[in-house]
C-alpha cells in the first residue's frame, strides 16, 4: 500500500460572501488538491460565507472587532481561534482586517492573501479603481504570502486582466475576481501538495527545475 501524505490543514479567513472560500471548497472535493478546510472564520456575523460553510459541514467560528474594546486584544483572539484548529495554511479569502503581531508571529510564511491588481502596482484598498484612473491598459490579481505590511510581502503567482474602454471599477473587479477565484484554489493547492521556500521577496512552489 503507497502512504499518502495527509491533506493540509487549511483555516479560511472571511469578511463576506464567501466566494473564494467556495472556490477553494469545490477544489478540495477532489481527493488528490492536497488541502481540506478545517475552519472558516469571520470578522463579521453577518459574513454569507458562513452559511456555505456551515452546509458543507465545515466549523465555523466569529470574531468580531466591535466585540473587543481593544485592537489589541481582537489580534489575540482571531489568532486563538486560528490556532484551535492547528492550520498548515491561513487562507484570507476577502478578509478585510489586517492581522496583527500574534497571527505573523505563529503562521509567517504561511498567510496567504490576494489582491486585485498585479502588485507592487496599485496597493491598497483601492487597487481596481486605482488602475483605472492610471489608464492601466492590462492589470489583473496577486496571490502573496502576509507580512507585516499592507500588500507588500512576497508574491506566490499573478494573472493578468485586460482593461476594456468601456470598463468601470464595478465591471473590471468582477473579471477580476473569476481569475482571482481559480488562482487562489490553483496556488493553494499547489504548495499544498509541493510545499514552498521563500527567499527574501522570491517564493519557489515545488523544487526548482534547471532550465535547459
Amino acid at each position: 500500500m503507497t502512504n499518502r501524505t495527509p491533506p493540509r490543514r487549511l483555516v479560511v479567513l472571511i469578511s463576506g460572501a464567501g466566494s473564494t472560500m467556495k472556490a477553494l471548497l469545490e477544489a478540495t472535493a477532489d481527493d488528490g488538491y492536497g488541502a481540506l478546510i478545517v475552519a472558516v472564520i469571520a470578522d463579521r456575523p453577518d459574513a454569507q460565507g458562513l452559511a456555505i460553510a456551515r452546509k458543507a459541514g465545515i466549523p465555523t467560528d466569529v470574531v468580531a472587532l466591535a466585540d473587543f474594546d481593544a485592537r489589541a486584544d481582537w489580534d489575540q483572539a482571531i489568532a486563538d481561534a486560528i490556532a484551535a484548529h492547528t492550520p498548515d495554511l491561513v487562507i484570507c479569502a476577502g478578509f478585510m482586517k489586517i492581522l496583527g503581531a500574534p497571527s505573523l508571529s505563529r503562521w509567517g510564511g504561511r498567510i496567504v492573501n490576494t489582491h486585485p491588481a498585479l502588485l507592487p502596482s496599485y496597493p491598497g484598498a483601492h487597487g481596481v479603481r486605482d488602475a483605472l484612473a492610471g489608464g492601466a491598459k492590462v492589470t489583473g490579481c496577486t496571490v502573496m504570502l502576509v507580512d507585516e505590511g499592507i500588500d507588500t510581502g512576497p508574491i506566490l503567482a499573478q494573472a493578468a486582466v485586460e482593461v476594456w474602454d468601456t470598463d468601470d471599477e464595478t465591471t473590471l473587479h468582477e473579471r477580476i475576481k473569476v481569475i482571482e477565484r481559480e488562482l487562489v484554489a490553483t496556488t493553494v493547492g499547489r504548495m499544498a501538495r509541493e510545499g514552498w521556500t521563500v527567499d527574501g521577496r522570491r517564493v519557489t512552489i515545488g523544487e526548482q527545475k534547471e532550465r535547459a
